[in-house]
């Protein structure tokens, strides 16, 4: 089974788009929350759909820190980004999340703050 939960920091701005029935996904590039110093960094990207996409645009920007849960995924690379990092896999597999739930763990945005007591 591959349902996860991770502490991680957004890196880098969210970038979403829509489809053509009106759906939404969120596209993500995050780092393991580390406690201790390391040269690597270990970076990968998230997905998120529907209506909790439109939530990741809405509350949270670069630097701050959640909690997903979701299932982990394995893909050839789709993407060229020079920011991402991502562990060396044989064959250069790259790590992605589609997350399901997600929840603020520190965050400086005030909406969050609120919505959460």
């Amino acid at each position: 089974m591959n349902y996860s939960s991770f502490i991680v920091k957004i890196i880098k701005k969210p970038e979403q788009r829509s489809f053509k029935n009106n759906i939404s996904l969120t596209e993500l590039v995050v780092q393991f929350a580390q406690i201790r110093k390391k040269k690597s960094k270990d970076t990968f990207r998230i997905s998120v759909w529907g209506n909790l996409a439109n939530d990741v645009m809405k509350y949270y920007k670069i630097n701050d820190y959640i909690l997903i849960e979701g299932y982990i995924s394995i893909r050839n690379p789709i993407f060229n980004d020079s920011e991402l990092n991502p562990r060396k896999f044989k064959n250069n597999k790259q790590i992605e999340v589609s997350v399901l739930k997600i929840y603020p763990f520190n965050s400086t945005n005030s909406q969050i703050s609120a919505k959460m007591l």
